[in-house]
């Protein structure tokens, strides 16, 4: 089992190309490739219940099972356990499968009624970044995810730490941010495909302050998934909670709630002051 920490940013329209052009990365070389994944759960969503993931990815000639549990964090930051291995296919190594400790938690007749339900196709772009004692691939996700006749658009940045501490990731976040209209999320493809798949996002609760951040982070997915204006409300109030705080989070908390109220809320001035609160709150929230 590897673990994978990674700080995910949702991009606006822009972002692609303005993460290209950005001088951090414009240097670099790139690596650009095409990857199909096939999500697969029962019918009951054992696999969505426990927080868990298990995809089919064809990444050139190669066919990769992973297997991906809950994560913990926020704020856009998480910290989860990953299987990956070469398979046959074309259908799952289900053998594989139950030698897994969470899969093997869920017994074999579960396993046994596994099906695709929604899938992910996306080209990945990806540099390595070095410096400050830390090596960082950012990866820049563009495509769409599926689930029957619905659709959703990604759109998504995300900074794996491969070496180093994770400051570092948010010291290259924030500089990224400078040009380019980004802000934490806290969603992944596959739980963002269920919620697509089933019609139905889940709001976390409130709580502690790192819990508004989460609720107001799956608030802002919601909000580009979905178009509905119910989920910036929601964001908006949850930023308003952290807001009253007597603490140097407050006025980050309070100004991102009133640039809510604006259509075109998704700017660099948002994502410096969405990953300035995520900093300063760590976040220790499941997420799917």
């Amino acid at each position: 089992m590897a673990s994978e920490i990674e700080l995910k940013l949702a991009l606006g329209e822009s972002g692609p190309d303005a993460l290209r052009r950005h001088p951090r990365l414009a240097a670099l070389p790139s690596r650009v490739g095409r990857l199909g994944n096939t999500y697969f759960d029962t019918p009951e969503g054992d696999l969505e219940r426990s927080r868990s993931a298990l995809r089919l990815r064809r990444d050139g000639e190669r066919l990769l099972q992973t297997v991906k549990t809950r994560g913990q964090g926020g704020g856009g930051l998480s910290s989860r356990g990953e299987w990956e291995w070469p398979v046959d296919g074309p259908g799952l190594d289900l053998e594989g499968l139950a030698e897994i400790p969470p899969m093997a938690a869920l017994g074999r007749d579960t396993l046994s009624r596994l099906e695709p339900r929604f899938s992910t196709d996306f080209t990945r772009e990806t540099w390595w970044v070095e410096g400050d004692n830390a090596v960082i691939e950012v990866a820049l996700d563009t495509g769409e995810i599926r689930a029957g006749e619905h659709t959703a658009m990604i759109r998504e940045l995300e900074l794996e730490l491969k070496s180093g501490t994770e400051s570092a990731l948010h010291d290259l976040a924030a500089i990224l941010a400078e040009s380019v209209p980004l802000r934490p999320s806290d969603t992944s493809k596959a739980a963002r495909g269920g919620a697509l798949l089933l019609g139905h996002w889940h709001l976390p609760a409130g709580g502690p302050p790192s819990a508004w951040l989460h609720r107001a982070s799956v608030a802002l997915d919601a909000l580009c998934d979905t178009g509905d204006p119910a989920w910036r409300h929601e964001a908006k109030d949850a930023f308003q909670r952290l807001a009253e705080r007597d603490d140097d989070t407050a006025n980050d908390a309070g100004w991102l709630a009133r640039a809510l109220d604006d259509s075109t809320w998704l700017n660099e001035a948002f994502g410096i002051r969405a990953l300035s609160l995520s900093r300063h709150l760590p976040g220790d929230a499941t997420l799917g």
